[in-house]
């Protein structure tokens, strides 16, 4: 049994192609293959809440590649959800209807708070004491998801219009960047030691470039250092110097400023880097899902 999960975000989309197991009634899956393809809806969404024709050509063919993946691989069962991008664009459900008919794929244009279910879905704390408190950070190039845990149980869960394409356009705002603080300031005050958990690409990335051994998690000071060293290059040195993609060469320091500023407002001294995202969740959803229907039949 294979499950595909698509995200399409404002930066990248991607698709996960996962086998699915079950051993001794429990469920697991094991990565199969994994594409990323930088669209950047947010260019269009964010300036101007429309996503141009280019753009939707673009996803267009990209939808189409991963219907034939997903054939090919004989996928059983996928889900596709689009987020930040898709959700404040005026023609997001005609880019939607285009893809079914062009693509035959069903796409769901999911909210903040049903994102930060998704990615949580995603079980990243698994290999983490739980009897400990976490702020999951979900940083993407529309949103910012930040999900509170006490003791396994969720205190508090927003989203945040703060993302690395909507900074790299000027379209993130002063009340957006406070109102964030105020929530972080208002449902941490009460926690001592609180954890961080990062999620996304640029804090994989960032986790890899700073060298830490596997489970350990990244400090505050090693993130700091890692941005300082960053934003010391050029957009152009960061690509050729660094060997950094170029779609990841200049969303990388805005997202270091929006996981530095998190991390300071709730006193966060150390991240955990799990490497899972948006499409980890989604096949988890599918996985409790399905299993879960088998399972009252």
């Amino acid at each position: 049994m294979r499950y595909g999960a698509i995200d399409i975000g404002s930066n990248a989309v991607r698709l996960l192609i996962a086998d699915i197991k079950e051993n001794d009634g429990t469920v697991s899956f094991k990565k199969n293959t994994l594409i990323r393809v930088p669209v950047r809806l947010g260019d269009d969404a964010f300036l101007n809440h429309y996503i141009s024709d280019k753009k939707a050509n673009d996803l267009v063919k990209t939808m189409q590649a991963f219907r034939n993946l997903m054939d090919v691989y004989k996928v059983g069962e996928y889900m596709a959800c689009a987020t930040s991008a898709m959700r404040e664009a005026k023609n997001g459900a005609d880019v939607v209807k285009q893809i079914k008919e062009q693509a035959d794929i069903n796409i769901d244009i999911v909210h903040g708070q049903v994102e930060a279910k998704i990615i949580y879905a995603s079980h990243a704390e698994q290999n983490i004491d739980k009897s400990k408190n976490y702020l999951y950070i979900d940083v993407g190039g529309g949103s910012t998801e930040l999900s509170l845990f006490s003791v396994g149980e969720l205190v508090a869960s927003k989203s945040f219009n703060i993302g690395t394409i909507r900074i790299l356009d000027n379209q993130d705002t002063e009340e957006s960047w406070s109102n964030m603080r105020e929530f972080i300031r208002e449902h941490t005050r009460h926690f001592k030691g609180l954890l961080g958990i990062g999620t996304g690409g640029n804090i994989n990335k960032l986790y890899r470039l700073s060298e830490e051994k596997n489970n350990s998690p990244m400090p505050f000071s090693k993130l700091k250092s890692l941005y300082d060293y960053l934003d010391s290059f050029s957009l152009k040195d960061r690509i050729n110097v660094l060997g950094l993609n170029q779609d990841r060469a200049d969303v990388i320091i805005p997202a270091c400023e929006i996981y530095l500023s998190v991390m300071k407002w709730a006193g966060i001294k150390n991240i955990y880097v799990p490497t899972v995202g948006m499409v980890d969740g989604i096949i988890q959803t599918l996985i409790d899902e399905n299993y879960v229907k088998t399972a009252l039949k």
